[in-house]
């Protein structure tokens, strides 16, 4: 098929079967139009990222913004929310994959994160093909057959659609614009809207965006002006757009108020991205020689810096008038161990609790099997309430509780081997093109191991790397245990019936990534030059 392209516009890369629907001459105008006008802020709040990676690295701490005191203390909310997000006590979250969505849309949860980013695997088919997938499901008219020729289809009653496109960090490589590479998340982002803003209002409920991976105000302002831009354009009133801001970095807690601030014509609220979050601690500190966390299986949602961020992002939301939305565990239910799966949903039970009592207004599961437990912990504290905007927490948070990274032991020799697993059997997914992969009964995605294999590299590094034993850990037990656990990860795929032709290159990429000298920013990034 022949597209017709705007001016600048180029797209290297295969058009299958309804592409040319989603890849139109209006669409990929608007795309141009945001790149043009915008790209060159992308590129300078992405240098400034390295800017101030290189003084946390020189021994810089973060603390509040002085010039943005008057934000902080200033009195102000955000715009009142549409009727569809004032309800949002479960939302499920997954890729944007036909039966996936089907699935979550029916699942009973208030709202469906739909994903282009960290549970997606980005290759061009999928990210196309997610386009064509909502353009059907916001009309109604998906539908999906199984190999066993059972068809899926749409409820009358569905989860409100939120859509998360790439973070900033991510180009779409296959389309350039002026000879320059697209972001992946404007181009993500203007697709879907512009194909289908008007048909979401006209129903009720939409367009809604989640936003990943900000580390400032700045890259929020950033967004919000390309809201501003975007609902011009296409001529549908300003603030139709609503976008949820996932506080996953380390940096973007000392700036909850701001964000708010920044969007609060169109912002939705905050959600606590636990995994993220976890890695960006990683990253930020990953030369300080005071910093190791122990192992991953220990950083929970209470350990005192975890617990100080969440309960800092129901304070920060709810004194502007906004949603606070807790983020995932992975524990996901498990079929035929009765004595796991009840473990497991206690686990899930247990969170979900927790968050509600805080004062969370809902939160995510990765699961349709898990939506009616989460319902039911966050039913027994809201009643028949939508949220609880209007409880209010008086403590005072800052630098000293959310830089107490604490507890940096045990670190074991399971806890290592794990995060090598983890990271193998993850990588060698996502480059066979499945990006949220169910591993050792927990939902993985990029984020996760994104955290596995920064522990290693930090475990290496760090002289407080040591395994409960005494051991230090390094990269000659890393590589052992990389060629063992590599065996295993292969064994494992091999007999669910998973072609392990991937495997062999993810191990070498998670030996590249854990042990090089300079430490990669994102796992992704590498992985993604090397997908077709």
């Amino acid at each position: 098929m022949a597209l017709n392209l705007p001016a600048g516009v180029q797209i290297n890369a295969p058009l299958h079967p309804r592409f040319d629907e989603i890849l139109t001459h209006d669409a990929l105008a608007l795309v141009a139009k945001l790149h043009r006008a915008f790209e060159p802020r992308r590129r300078e709040l992405l240098k400034q990222r390295v800017v101030r990676q290189a003084r946390i690295d020189a021994g810089e701490m973060p603390d509040f913004l002085p010039e943005t005191r008057h934000i902080r203390e200033g009195d102000w909310k955000i715009a009142p929310l549409p009727k569809a997000l004032e309800c949002r006590r479960v939302e499920i979250t997954g890729p944007v994959e036909r039966k996936m969505i089907i699935n979550a849309f029916n699942s009973g949860a208030d709202s469906y994160m739909s994903d282009f980013e960290d549970s997606n695997s980005p290759n061009w088919t999928n990210q196309i093909r997610g386009q064509v997938n909502l353009y059907d499901a916001i009309r109604r008219k998906l539908s999906f057959v199984n190999e066993a020729g059972k068809e899926y289809r749409l409820n009358d009653k569905v989860a409100t659609l939120q859509v998360r496109p790439r973070g900033w960090h991510l180009d779409e490589k296959h389309v350039l614009i002026d000879g320059q590479r697209v972001s992946g998340g404007v181009f993500d982002f203007a697709l879907v809207l512009f194909h289908n803003a008007k048909e979401q209002l006209a129903r009720g409920a939409g367009p809604f965006f989640y936003l990943p991976k900000m580390e400032s105000h700045l890259e929020a302002r950033l967004w919000n002006d390309i809201f501003v831009m975007a609902q011009k354009e296409i001529g549908i009133p300003q603030g139709s757009i609503k976008a949820t801001v996932l506080i996953e970095t380390i940096l973007a807690t000392f700036e909850l108020e701001e964000i708010l601030f920044e969007l609060r014509e169109h912002s939705a609220g905050l959600n606590a991205g636990r995994w993220d979050y976890i890695f960006s601690c990683i990253k930020k500190f990953k030369k300080n020689r005071n910093f190791c966390l122990a192992n991953r299986s220990a950083i929970t949602m209470e350990v005192p810096f975890m617990r100080a961020y969440a309960l800092a992002l129901v304070k920060a939301c709810h004194k502007r008038g906004a949603p606070a939305i807790g983020g995932m565990s992975a524990l996901i239910p498990i079929k035929n161990d009765p004595a796991a799966n009840e473990k497991a949903l206690a686990g899930i039970r247990h969170d979900k609790t927790r968050d509600a009592n805080d004062g969370y207004d809902g939160g995510w599961v990765a699961h349709p099997g898990l939506v009616s437990i989460a319902m039911e912990e966050f039913v027994k504290v809201l009643g028949d309430r939508p949220n609880q905007w209007d409880k209010q927490r008086s403590d005072t948070f800052g630098p000293s509780d959310w830089l107490n990274f604490q507890p940096e032991q045990p670190i074991t020799e399971t806890g290592v081997r794990n995060n090598i697993n983890v990271g193998i059997h993850y990588l060698g997914s996502w480059l066979a093109g499945n990006g949220c992969v169910p591993i050792h009964n927990l939902m993985e995605d990029a984020a996760t191991a994104e955290i596995s294999r920064s522990q290693i590299w930090q475990w290496v590094v760090s002289p407080k790397g040591r395994l409960d034993d005494g051991r230090k850990v390094t990269a000659a037990m890393v590589r052992a245990l990389i060629a063992e656990e590599l065996t295993k990860v292969k064994t494992t795929v091999t007999a669910s019936g998973e072609p392990p032709t991937t495997y062999d290159q993810a191990a070498k990429i998670f030996e590249e990534m854990s042990l090089t000298e300079n430490y990669p920013e994102f796992l992704t990034l590498p992985l993604y030059e090397a997908m077709d």
